[in-house]
């Protein structure tokens, strides 16, 4: 009987150590997928490009469910030093590396879109003014208002203005608070939450959908 117990206890040992093996083995793999991402995403995209996916918290359900979309963050893409960034709008505004950014929202799933003939419009000094604006943004605080001021900044205001600013181009047309869908109990909450009683419903608003939705941009990845 002891000697059976022995046995089991070093068969448990045995299956334990190869669980933790498994599991090390496992997490390298996926560094490893990451890194792979971000040195092909090097050649695949392109400064400008700009990137959408979903994250998971009460605000940002409420976010798809208002504007009727999957989408709840967005950032804009700029090349540095070799490095695929994401520059986006959280707390602050920062860049963030594409694997990070990836890794952030849900299932690791995303959509990047270009603005078509980029590379006849979007110029070296195009670029160059649009990533100066960017810089004047850089660790601005989030705004969890949405209002339309460079104060704070939200994710697709961000994108929004750097392509008006730098590129003199508008992405889409905006809207005001109170043309998106805001009856829903998820939204009511976060509005009363953030507003109270004064909700600003003539407030200038640019959400992620629209820019997704945007005809002057084409797809070029889609892993949803």
């Amino acid at each position: 009987m002891k000697t059976l117990k022995k046995i089991t206890f070093i068969l448990i040992g045995f299956f334990i150590i190869g669980a933790i093996i498994s599991l090390k083995k496992l997490s390298n793999e996926v560094e490893t997928a990451f890194e792979i991402i971000n040195k092909k995403s090097q050649n695949t995209y392109i400064n400008g490009d700009i990137i959408f996916q979903t994250s998971e918290s009460e605000q940002c359900e409420a976010v798809k469910i208002a504007t009727n979309s999957k989408f709840s963050h967005c950032g804009i893409i700029f090349i540095e030093n070799g490095k695929t960034y994401v520059y986006e709008a959280v707390q602050p505004v920062k860049m963030t590396l594409l694997n990070e950014w990836i890794n952030n929202g849900k299932n690791n799933r995303y959509v990047v879109k270009r603005l078509e003939n980029a590379d006849k419009i979007l110029t070296e000094s195009i670029l160059k003014k649009m990533k100066s604006y960017g810089k004047t943004l850089n660790d601005k605080d989030y705004d969890l208002y949405f209002e339309w001021s460079d104060e704070k900044i939200y994710c697709s205001e961000l994108v929004w203005k750097i392509y008006k600013e730098g590129a003199n181009i508008e992405l889409c047309k905006t809207k005001k608070l109170s043309d998106f869908n805001l009856k829903h109990p998820v939204v009511q909450t976060i509005l009363k939450q953030r507003y109270g009683t004064k909700i600003p419903y003539n407030e200038i608003v640019i959400a992620p959908s629209q820019l997704y939705d945007s005809n002057l941009l084409i797809t070029v990845f889609d892993n949803y």
